[in-house]
């Protein structure tokens, strides 16, 4: 579905020149999310922008569905973080829900009807005619993913979505979008800055390092499905994966050391120098018997 080979995004030129990312390498298959984690300033929304083909690469390739990425490709929306934002305050949820439907569907009522159709996939169908500042942020931010489902996207990517809006709202946005990958088999890329997050809705989660950013490490999360709020997050697996991703972030490996060379790198595998592949297949299996 993606594949980012060798990539390296540059702000400025000559001297003033500022690496954000090097060397990024990743592969995401069909109907996986893959949550991305790591330091601030470390080049992740800009990875998702040059991925959505918004911002052109010092070098490497994207290709989305075996075509290689210079503009917007076909299939793919983005859901932002700041809702207030992306939605217009003076037209209808409805119509702001349809607004990218312009081209592919130039009758306003076919437009309309898809929207309302979004509308209902996040919960939203009796809000249709009121307007953005008459929504809570949370519902504010379900039209705004409503508008990415309006365009039946195959590759979803979210850059912080949820981060400005209360805990619990927090936690039904992301029941939400694991509901919508579950049934509509979509692909989607999570940018955040919470790590139970990460662990929580993530097939992998994709640590980046700090500025010029690449892969520290990627890691399976092995957690039981369907997954809630409640009993995934006691489960031990989950407390484990989430203080080894913290680890991480911070630049430190298992058990508390320092990163210091190559051979710490995760790679899908699920293991790093202290925390052995077996350890979280126990863990997993045990969580299982549990429920």
């Amino acid at each position: 579905m993606l594949e980012v080979t060798d990539l390296m995004y540059t702000y400025g030129r000559g001297d003033g020149a500022h690496m954000v990312l090097d060397g990024i390498s990743l592969q995401v298959a069909r109907g996986e999310l893959v949550a991305i984690v790591g330091p601030s300033g470390c080049g992740k929304s800009t990875l998702l922008r040059c991925i959505a083909g918004l911002q052109r690469p010092a070098r490497g390739t994207i290709t989305v569905n075996g075509t290689v990425v210079h503009e917007v490709p076909e299939g793919l929306a983005v859901v932002f973080q700041d809702y207030s934002r992306s939605l217009y305050p003076w037209l209808s949820v409805r119509d702001n829900v349809a607004l990218p439907l312009h081209r592919s569907q130039p009758r306003r009522a076919v437009r309309r009807e898809t929207a309302l159709r979004a509308l209902a996939a996040v919960g939203l169908s009796d809000t249709a005619h009121h307007y953005p500042w008459q929504l809570s942020g949370g519902m504010q931010q379900r039209a705004a993913i409503a508008r990415a489902l309006a365009c039946d996207p195959v590759l979803l990517l979210m850059d912080e979505p949820f981060g400005s809006v209360d805990a619990q709202t927090r936690e039904d946005l992301e029941d939400l979008v694991l509901g919508l990958r579950r049934d509509r088999g979509i692909t989607i890329l999570l940018v955040t800055h919470d790590i139970d997050e990460s662990v929580y809705t993530g097939d992998r989660v994709v640590v980046l390092t700090g500025a010029p950013g690449h892969i520290r490490a990627d890691l399976a999360v092995q957690l039981p499905e369907p997954r809630d709020q409640i009993t995934t997050r006691e489960l031990p697996a989950f407390v484990h994966l989430r203080a080894e991703v913290g680890r991480l972030v911070r630049g430190r490996a298992g058990h508390g050391r320092p990163i210091t060379s190559p051979q710490h790198l995760v790679t899908g595998t699920g293991q790093t120098s202290g925390t052995p592949r077996a350890f979280l297949d126990s863990a997993a299996q045990n969580s299982e018997d549990r429920c």
